[in-house]
């Protein structure tokens, strides 16, 4: 098969969904099909990647969006792509977000007559109301991305609380379910030091929280349990790592609620080596994120042995026991507090349950999307 996975993002700027189509285009080149990885190029950041891709990449032209991390594609506008894309002979297409990839995976479905697939990652609703703070505007926009989903072959979601997400948007269609993977490994005690020292985190605890560095994904409210959770005299840190449009705003919270010399902000880690040693070093996930769906980087945790803090009833949670194989609390600063707390105490049992239950290797997942494509292409034909 011939395969185009369609999103925003491309290093080095990667999010949850750009982490989840290059899973999908490395597992899929691995069992033998062309899989090309088609996003717009990261205006201003130059990619260096230690290694070329083991799939193919096309890109096209973009504009930064000022205080964002993404761009504003302009694939309809660049020659050079079309030319590229219209050489390329798909016999299926996969869009992973509803915006200006999806109009181009659309356009390449249509002409051509293959399937067309979209998978919901995210939760646009709370996206555009936070950026418009207009509750007129968010209805209209998910209204236009549900007439999106309607035009697909085949919709996808990432678990079942995202697929309830979706039909509250007012999807009536079917739905597959289908998750995110993650590959296991085995921290060692030289990861975990390596980490210790690069960072200078001590030998007390280490609660992580890993990725944008946003308010969307309540990261004050991690703080503010931080804060609470010094007032026992406790030596730790707790470490944010990623970048994002509030990391200024996050650090000056830190300092106003006297986290100066608790709170570790690392930005961006594009050595995956280094992020693993700080998964492997830290005794909490802190993931108190009510706005995603299927994290990767809860998974990624708990194939190191990392158990997460997650909000009880949250998407992110679907699928995590309390004290079993992860923490559940309430969403307020207290109670997160008092969770991370409590979760020291069983942190290596519960860590090593998480990664007996949570991740599903890349492999496994990549066997079904390639069975599912290839159904859809079969019944598309006939």
């Amino acid at each position: 098969m011939i395969i185009g996975e369609f999103c925003e993002v491309y290093p080095p700027h990667i999010d949850g969904v750009g982490m989840v189509v290059r899973a999908y285009c490395e597992e899929l080149t691995k069992a033998g099909e062309d899989c090309y990885y088609i996003a717009p190029e990261n205006t201003g950041r130059q990619y260096r990647d230690a290694a070329p891709e083991p799939f193919p990449v096309v890109q096209y032209a973009s504009l930064p969006i000022p205080k964002e991390a993404y761009s504003l594609g302009l694939s309809a506008f660049d020659l050079s792509f079309q030319h590229n894309l219209g050489g390329i002979p798909f016999d299926i297409v996969h869009a992973h977000t509803p915006f200006v990839s999806a109009i181009e995976a659309t356009r390449i479905a249509h002409e051509r007559g293959i399937p067309l697939v979209a998978t919901l990652h995210s939760k646009y609703y709370d996206d555009i109301l936070a950026k418009t703070r207009s509750e007129v505007i968010a209805a209209a926009v998910v209204q236009r991305i549900v007439q999106f989903y309607n035009k697909c072959d085949e919709v996808w979601t990432v678990n079942d609380a995202t697929a309830e997400v979706l039909e509250g948007y007012g999807y009536k269609g079917d739905i597959v379910v289908m998750p995110n993977g993650t590959n296991l490994w085995y921290p060692t005690r030289e990861d975990a030091e390596r980490a210790e020292t690069q960072y200078g985190l001590g030998k007390g605890p280490v609660f992580l929280f890993v990725g944008q560095q946003n308010f969307k994904k309540n990261t004050d409210s991690i703080l503010r349990a931080a804060s609470l959770y010094q007032q026992t005299g406790a030596d730790f840190r707790i470490v944010f790592a990623g970048q994002g449009p509030d990391a200024d705003k996050m650090k000056a919270l830190a300092h106003s609620l006297g986290l100066k010399d608790k709170a570790v902000f690392t930005g961006h880690i594009a050595d995956r080596e280094s992020l693993k040693g700080l998964y492997a070093r830290a005794d909490l996930f802190v993931f108190p994120s009510l706005y995603d769906n299927a994290p990767m980087v809860v998974r990624e945790a708990a194939a190191a042995g990392t158990p997460s803090l997650l909000i009880r009833g949250s998407c992110a949670a679907e699928g995590v026991q309390d004290g079993v194989n992860g923490f559940l609390c309430e969403n307020t600063p207290e109670d997160i507090a008092a969770c991370m707390e409590r979760a020291l105490k069983t942190a290596d049992a519960v860590g090593a349950r998480a990664r007996e239950t949570i991740p599903v290797p890349w492999s496994g997942i990549a066997k079904r999307v390639k069975d599912r494509y290839a159904s859809l292409i079969e019944r598309k034909k006939h």
